[in-house]
């Protein structure tokens, strides 16, 4: 499998999907929960804490799972959205591409720090987006995510604002095997 140059996440063009790309409702074994999700997406279904999204078009499918922090803190006034996905890609071949979405821009050359049941992880920035250095770093962090039940993520803006994210890792294995199925990756 390759891994993506991560110059174009996912979490940044959702909302400029091209005309003709639907989302599929694909049923691999779970309940199928449709809820809103940001730029119109909707989720196919959803394990508690995390949601399945399956996207469409003429260049092959695109399956992420999303989820978002239970708990906040940091000295911020205003916050955008924030978040975490873990995307599959037939075309090209990608899997278990890690994209951290701050909900502002992150320091320049400030790595984020992930721990997940205290093993740590760094993560590169670029702009409001974090991602691992490689598909082995991927890789790596996909499987204490999938091991682990709680997950950390420390970060800094580029005004010096320093946050905390918690998120819960319930539901994430059954989300992960199901956007597996549907982007058939292992």
């Amino acid at each position: 499998m390759t891994q993506c140059s991560h110059k174009n996440p996912l979490g940044n063009w959702v909302g400029t999907l091209l005309p003709g790309f639907a989302v599929f409702a694909v049923v691999l074994g779970g309940p199928v929960v449709p809820s809103a999700m940001a730029a119109g997406v909707k989720a196919v279904a959803s394990f508690k804490d995390w949601s399945v999204h399956v996207i469409a078009g003429k260049s092959g499918k695109t399956c992420y799972i999303h989820s978002e922090p239970k708990k906040s803190a940091g000295k911020y006034k205003s916050r955008g959205a924030t978040y975490i996905q873990v995307t599959h890609r037939s075309k090209p071949r990608t899997a278990n591409e890690i994209s951290v979405t701050a909900g502002y821009v992150y320091r320049k050359d400030d790595p984020v720090e992930i721990t997940v049941d205290g093993k740590k992880f760094a993560l590169f920035t670029q702009g409001d987006t974090a991602w691992s250095h490689d598909a082995a770093g991927d890789k790596a962090l996909v499987a204490a995510m999938r091991s682990g039940a709680r997950m950390i993520i420390k970060g800094v803006s580029s005004r010096g604002t320093q946050t905390t994210d918690q998120y819960s890792l319930s539901g994430f294995t059954a989300a992960h095997k199901m956007i597996g199925k549907a982007c058939k990756v292992k």
